[in-house]
């Protein structure tokens, strides 16, 4: 069997505030919860768990294919709430998306300080 991923376990301050975020923003679905995780899935049957973690966490980097239609209603939640993105990983490009890869993407953080990225076409 190809190994296919199955789940992550995303450090967060706030499980509650994430899962709520990552429901809204991505439309992921509610997904049972147990013990410190706070779950949520998304496309593919794959499960976002949210801990806080014993220890003080870096940021991480989490990138989300979407089709054009998510991308549009996730675009408009993020300057709904005047969540602040960027078209560029390193921030240079404020309130932008970029049209790379024959796709639209954004940057932004989550509530822990997590770096998520959406796109709308694969890299590869």
């Amino acid at each position: 069997m190809t190994a296919h991923f199955n789940h992550t376990i995303i450090a967060s301050t706030d499980a509650a505030e994430m899962a709520e975020f990552y429901r809204d923003l991505l439309e992921a679905d509610e997904a049972p919860s147990w013990g410190p995780f706070t779950n949520v899935q998304i496309g593919g049957g794959i499960l976002l768990q949210f801990a806080a973690p014993p220890i003080e966490f870096p940021p991480q980097h989490y990138a989300y294919l979407v089709d054009d239609e998510l991308f549009d209603r996730a675009y408009a939640t993020i300057t709904e709430r005047g969540i602040a993105h960027w078209a560029d990983p390193q921030r240079a490009r404020p309130g932008e998306i970029n049209h790379e890869h024959d796709g639209r993407g954004v940057y932004l953080l989550d509530p822990s300080g997590h770096y998520l990225e959406l796109i709308t076409r694969p890299y590869l």
